[in-house]
């Protein structure tokens, strides 16, 4: 019972996800937060494009539909209907739609991933470090080693604690144990001031490098007392790659935020609400 009980406690709510895939897709769209739909009766609705009317309408048809399935399985099929229908997606969209790829861990997960990547790169649409992450940590789980190295190489700018792991996870399914020593022994050499960033290693991928290393005498030697620096100038955390990768990043404006930055209209300079009932 108890088990239960975490399970249903821990399992996404589909509607929670439908409204983060809303936001993500369009701040203000479905919520008390489009200034539109907070407009009296008759105002006229120039804000509403025509991207935002196929949104909704496709939100009204599609929510018993994804309600149905379990989970982030739910939710990825509204991220296919949405592609479906023409939906632009927006970076935040393709953050959360390569992480719920990455959760569900699946050949068809991994396709899908890799498609939707593959269309945006076409597009020329800007793909963040995060959502990059989450592709390259999906290749990995496949065992498609050579596509997680093609996409990582890809990411502009690869100094996270997330990047940093995937790096050695990188190299030790590669079999390139001397390379992981040398990350390991650049990252303990480095500036030791408390103002610079320094590399910090999950204990978890430190473990699977010992794994890997400790049937080669000169390497396991090289690997503990390098394992032993990280640990005294704090930089392993007990974090698993998971925890990483699913960290929500603090100081980002909510969405309300952006959405409420704007009630003056720039032409009239009235509130938005009594320039719509103007005209």
């Amino acid at each position: 019972m108890v088990r239960d009980g975490m399970a249903a406690a821990l399992r996404p709510s589909c509607g929670v996800l439908l409204q983060a895939l809303q936001f993500s897709a369009y701040p203000g769209v479905g919520g008390s937060g489009s200034a539109c739909y907070r407009c009296p009766l008759g105002a006229k609705r120039y804000l509403l494009t025509d991207n935002i009317v196929k949104l909704k309408e496709f939100q009204h048809k599609k929510v018993a539909v994804a309600c149905n399935l379990p989970g982030t399985k739910g939710a990825l099929e509204v991220l296919i209907e949405m592609k479906n229908q023409d939906v632009k997606f927006t970076i935040d969209t393709y953050v959360l739609a390569f992480g719920i790829c990455y959760k569900l861990n699946s050949p068809e997960s991994f396709k899908i991933c890799t498609i939707l990547r593959e269309e945006a790169l076409l597009k020329g649409e800007i793909l963040s470090r995060r959502a990059s992450c989450f592709a390259v940590a999906l290749a990995l789980n496949q065992n498609e080693v050579a596509k997680a190295m093609s996409i990582f190489s890809q990411i502009m700018d690869p100094e996270s604690i997330t990047c940093t792991n995937l790096n050695i996870i990188l190299h030790i399914q590669l079999n390139m144990l001397e390379n992981v020593i040398e990350i390991l022994k650049n990252a303990t050499e480095g500036n030791l001031s408390k103002y610079v960033k320094r590399q910090v290693f999950s204990e978890e991928v430190l473990a699977k490098v010992r794994e890997k290393v400790k049937d080669v005498p000169a390497l396991v030697a090289k690997f503990d007392e390098l394992y032993g620096k990280l640990h005294v100038s704090g930089q392993v955390t007990t974090y698993s790659l998971d925890a990483v990768l699913c960290h929500i990043p603090g100081g980002r404006k909510s969405h309300m935020f952006l959405l409420n930055k704007r009630m003056v209209s720039r032409r009239t300079f009235q509130p938005l609400g009594q320039s719509l009932l103007a005209e």
